[in-house]
């Protein structure tokens, strides 16, 4: 999905006030706990690839900026001008919406291997218009993404700010652990009661230790699919 121009993440993510593109991404996995993210970065194809490089090839889970794409050479990952991030329509948002920042989506997943093990993602090129090298919640781990294969692992969309003061993430599957509640009581809780309580929009696609999915949100709309392990798809944007 980030080779694709139609999401906010990789090609065709969103403009910065500086009219440059910046891409945050990270990655978690729910057997080992280990995680890699990134933040910052301009010139890396597939900033995903990154946090999963950082995850398996460091010591280190979060790197930034120039470190991160000093990093992102080391490996040999794919480096590619700004230019080929660019879209009409991406630059058409930026001049429309100079005024004020804006959320413009984040491209998530999360999955469940044949040995049961979990495992989550998330990208994203963060909000249309946004300054002084503003961080969402989806390189942080804990906040946009979590897995832990005790309970589930979630990807997050919506307004990050809010996603990262809820620590929404983890504190779904921290529900599940302390409390037991089930994945999408758990769910139910956070995106339904407690985001919107300080204000927060937005949803999560999320699968459990068992290979329950939930894809639940409090806005009018997400985008989101999902398959299972007998091939039957569910894809949708608005309440079902």
């Amino acid at each position: 999905m980030e080779n694709s121009p139609l999401f906010n993440a990789g090609k065709g993510a969103v403009f910065t006030n500086q009219g440059t593109i910046e891409h945050d991404a990270s990655i978690m996995s729910g057997e080992n706990l280990n995680a890699g993210a990134s933040t910052g970065t301009m010139y890396v194809k597939n900033p995903i690839t990154l946090a999963h490089s950082i995850m398996t090839n460091s010591e280190h889970v979060f790197l930034s900026r120039e470190g991160a794409e000093e990093f992102a050479k080391m490996v040999n990952l794919e480096i590619v001008e700004q230019d080929y991030f660019y879209t009409d329509f991406r630059f058409n948002q930026l001049k429309k919406q100079k005024n004020s920042p804006s959320k413009f989506g984040t491209v998530g997943c999360v999955a469940m291997d044949i040995n049961g093990n979990l495992a989550a993602g998330t990208s994203t090129g963060g909000m249309t218009n946004k300054k002084w090298g503003r961080i969402g919640d989806s390189p942080i781990i804990g906040a946009g993404t979590y897995a832990n294969n005790k309970t589930c692992a979630i990807s997050c969309t919506g307004s990050g700010e809010y996603f990262m003061r809820s620590v929404v993430a983890y504190d779904i599957s921290a529900l599940m652990e302390y409390k037991g509640l089930s994945l999408k009581e758990a769910v139910f809780k956070v995106i339904h009661k407690k985001l919107p309580s300080i204000g927060g929009d937005g949803g999560l696609i999320a699968i459990d230790n068992k290979g329950n999915i939930v894809m639940d949100f409090n806005t009018p709309g997400m985008y989101r699919a999902s398959i299972n392990k007998d091939g039957e798809k569910n894809i949708a944007i608005y309440l079902e």
